[in-house]
């Protein structure tokens, strides 16, 4: 009897020891599993640089906000760009470490390829590392140093430094200071990027003096005013000597290439120019828009508050007064487009008036549109123009502020011109040219001579789909709200 028991429980015993074994196991396997998911997401893979506008396949680096082997948060600025059409800065998603700038400043990187890598850290979904990220081959390793020149550069300054000690006394700041201005480009505006490639000056070699270290138009004077002077104390005597050419027999081609604004442009107006155009003019009168403006001008400098517009301009007049004449005519709000099967051309009519109003950047031409005119007031479309103003001399337009234009306005008066020929832009059906506002004796009602504000219309629309008629007709109504401006009151929603 006592045997029985005594098996009995040494069986039991087995049974538990063995099913302590089995949960010791499984407890390991999922720590296990946990762990080797931890270095999974503990990765460095490329990321690509992500569309950013219409039509764009690459953008030009202007500046590193970042260094390899920075911490850098979620949300936290990488580095700014600059397409075709605006500069976008492009933060980060995820919180990690950088591991290698696959571009300088400077240099164009392509949109969709990898442009900075980053050990990505913490709870990070595999979708969303997907998205994010190029697919990484198999053959290649996580643990694998991607940035393999710093890794490899300090051993090398080394060797360097054994051999030649006198060149390692002078040269490391120079050379130290190189690389990282390389890699973190100096903070500084479009603008001021663009005057210093008018006036010759690396950007790279000027102290900023602005706000962390931004590099300002004023640094830029300076710098060129220290690099001219001990030339100009070095000039010779003769005062012709400087001026007169060595060689005026020969002639001397530079080539330059363009800017990307420039090659912007030179692709659309290459597109634009195959629209046959035609042209329609017409003297508009100024004269009571000139007082009305006077008037209102009054009342928004007494009611601006800070931050707001404290004087209207003709142009927000004139832009309200074409989103009108599209409720008229609404085929100058189209657009054309061929059917890729059919090879068949229809019209897409487009609801929202969204203008695009030429403007005169540092950076060259550009278009930004204010969107949904038929749903603004005159004040709101000063203030929105005032807004894309600022923005585009700052070069900070987005690539939102350069898209979904449906007709443009082109001032070229405020530089100076009478007359113009505006060319239609691509996607668009018409365009409008705005002369210079001049005043000029005319006679009125009862032939008594008195003084008029007059300034030239040109309109130019696509002969395609568009009859002059009804480019007359719509340019009618243009003249008629911009001549008597209180008619805009009629049309208030």
């Amino acid at each position: 009897m006592f045997l029985r028991s005594s098996r009995a429980i040494r069986r039991q015993w087995r049974i538990c020891h063995g099913l302590n074994r089995a949960a010791e196991s499984q407890v390991r396997a999922a720590l296990t599993r946990s762990f080797q998911t931890t270095r999974h997401l503990q990765v460095v893979k490329p990321v690509l640089l992500a569309d950013i506008g219409e039509g764009i396949v690459e953008c030009e680096i202007i500046q590193w906000f970042v260094e390899p082997n920075a911490r850098i948060e979620e949300f936290s600025p990488l580095c700014e760009v600059q397409s075709d059409k605006a500069s976008v800065e492009i933060t980060s998603r995820f919180s990690g470490v950088v591991k290698k700038l696959h571009y300088e400043a400077g240099e164009m990187a392509k949109v969709g390829k990898p442009f900075v890598d980053i050990d990505i850290q913490g709870g990070v979904s595999q979708e969303d590392l997907n998205a994010l990220t190029a697919p990484e081959p198999a053959t290649e390793g996580a643990s694998e140093p991607l940035n393999k020149d710093s890794l490899s550069q300090p051993p090398q300054e080394q060797s360097s430094g054994n051999k030649t000690a006198q060149s390692s006394t002078q040269e490391p700041t120079p050379q130290s200071s190189s690389v990282k201005k390389g890699k973190c480009a100096s903070l500084a505006t479009p603008a001021v990027r663009h005057l210093s490639k008018e006036l010759n000056v690396d950007i790279m070699e000027i102290e900023g003096t602005g706000k962390d270290g931004r590099v300002l138009k004023e640094d830029i004077y300076k710098f060129v005013e220290r690099r001219d002077s001990p030339s100009q104390s070095a000039q010779p005597t003769s005062p012709f000597s400087a001026t007169t050419p060595s060689d005026t027999e020969k002639q001397v081609e530079t080539t330059v290439q363009l800017t990307n604004t420039q090659q912007q442009m030179f692709k659309t107006m290459t597109r634009s120019l195959s629209i046959p155009h035609f042209l329609y003019a017409d003297e508009i009168d100024f004269s009571q828009l000139y007082e009305l403006r006077h008037r209102l001008n009054k009342v928004v400098a007494q009611s601006a508050k800070e931050g707001e517009i404290s004087k209207l301009t003709y142009l927000p007049f004139i832009v309200k007064a074409v989103s009108l004449a599209l409720y008229q005519y609404p085929i100058l709000n189209a657009r054309v487009e061929i059917d890729e099967q059919t090879s068949k051309p229809a019209l897409v009519h487009r609801s929202q008036h969204n203008v695009g109003v030429a403007m005169d950047t540092p950076s060259g031409l550009l278009v930004p549109v204010v969107k949904n005119v038929g749903a603004r007031s005159v004040l709101s479309v000063a203030a929105e123009l005032a807004r894309l103003q600022s923005a585009a001399a700052a070069g900070k337009l987005s690539p939102q502020d350069l898209s979904g234009g449906t007709i443009t306005v082109s001032n070229i008066g405020n530089v100076g011109g009478t007359y113009v020929s505006p060319v239609i832009v691509d996607r668009e059906i018409a365009i409008l040219g705005i002369g210079r506002i001049r005043t000029v004796p005319a006679f009125d009602d009862q032939d008594r001579v008195v003084k008029k504000h007059v300034c030239h219309f040109s309109w130019s629309a696509d002969h395609r789909v568009v009859d002059g008629a009804t480019m007359a007709r719509a340019a009618e109504v243009v003249r008629k709200i911009v001549e008597e401006p209180d008619s805009m009151i009629l049309h208030l929603r």
